[in-house]
């Protein structure tokens, strides 16, 4: 496995990271276990989750599947980062109700003290704002969580699925009052949807950000879905689009001329942009997570580069990809 620096801290992360939604709702707590400890085996020491995962009435239950895992003990805990993130209504008393929810400085310490329990861990590596609140001032948040880091209960804050200014407003904020701020962005990206390249992704460089992509085969269509569809005697639905199946075809074509499997290069792709830490990678079972491991060692070829390239273009920096 190879590690690098998250964003500009100290802080040494795998280059590919565990994504953990389907612990719960598509892969059972025992293969969520196992997954975990043949991650951890390879090397992977960077786990992403969140409250809400488990989703419905089971909010929760991925953050509880990762905690049962850590007090099994063995150092599990103390090899891993673990990330989680805060934004989304718990509402685990069946109904809503003011202030559960988003980012106020009560919800932030009432979701930090739920995640802990649930992680059974006393801190946690990585606490992530899964959206943009704009209700809350950027001055209250950092005020919630400068206590947390004072406390000892949160070590480095990131983002995910902010804008580019939501980045620079956000640190700006924090520089003022003596903050580190943020230090990481997930945010969507990968070959089929480019657009963080316009802005997120510079701001991220600038302010000395991670950039962690989720959703890095685009849902799985990046991951051979129509050579699998036809191997299965079913088109694929997701490509009613004419336009994206040529496009998926074109992809799926080169990829095969270079004898090599179009989810590993969706992620060896990944991990040769600048500024990209490494892609989110959310396996259900253990040979999706081999798959996944075997592209950090994937060197793609100048030719397949360019070809790339051309199938899947990307919009160009801001403001000359909406602009002269």
């Amino acid at each position: 496995m190879e590690y690098t620096q998250l964003g500009r801290t100290g802080l040494k992360v795998s280059r590919i990271v565990l994504g953990t939604m389907n612990f719960g709702p598509e892969t059972d707590e025992a293969d969520s276990h196992a997954i975990m400890e043949a991650a951890l085996g390879a090397g992977v020491n960077f786990f992403d989750t969140a409250n809400v995962y488990g989703w419905g009435e089971d909010k929760g239950r991925t953050e509880e599947i990762i905690g049962s895992w850590f007090a099994r003990g063995g150092g599990r805990r103390e090899k891993v980062v673990v990330a989680t993130k805060v934004f989304g209504a718990m509402n685990l008393r069946g109904k809503p109700w003011p202030n559960e929810d988003r980012l106020s400085a009560l919800n932030i310490r009432r979701s930090v003290e739920g995640s802990l329990r649930r992680l059974r861990t006393d801190h946690i590596d990585l606490y992530q704002f899964h959206h943009v609140d704009r209700r809350t001032p950027w001055e209250e948040i950092w005020q919630a969580m400068d206590v947390l880091v004072q406390q000892g209960k949160v070590l480095y804050v990131g983002s995910s699925n902010h804008a580019g200014w939501h980045i620079a407003r956000a640190n700006e904020t924090a520089q003022r009052r003596g903050s580190l701020g943020l230090v990481s962005e997930q945010c969507l990206y990968n070959l089929a949807e480019r657009r963080a390249e316009m802005e997120v992704i510079p701001a991220a460089q600038a302010y000395g950000l991670g950039v962690i992509p989720w959703a890095p085969l685009q849902g799985g269509l990046l991951g051979g879905v129509i050579k699998r569809g036809a191997a299965a005697g079913r088109s694929a639905q997701a490509l009613a689009n004419t336009a994206v199946r040529e496009q998926v075809q074109a992809y799926e074509d080169v990829v095969d001329k270079h004898g090599l499997v179009p989810g590993e290069v969706a992620l060896a792709w990944l991990l040769s942009r600048p500024g990209v830490t490494g892609p989110i990678v959310g396996p259900r079972t253990a040979e999706q997570l081999e798959s996944a491991l075997r592209a950090v060692d994937l060197v793609l070829p100048e030719e397949l580069l360019t070809s790339l390239e051309e199938i899947f273009p990307g919009p160009g920096p801001a403001p000359e990809a909406f602009a002269w």
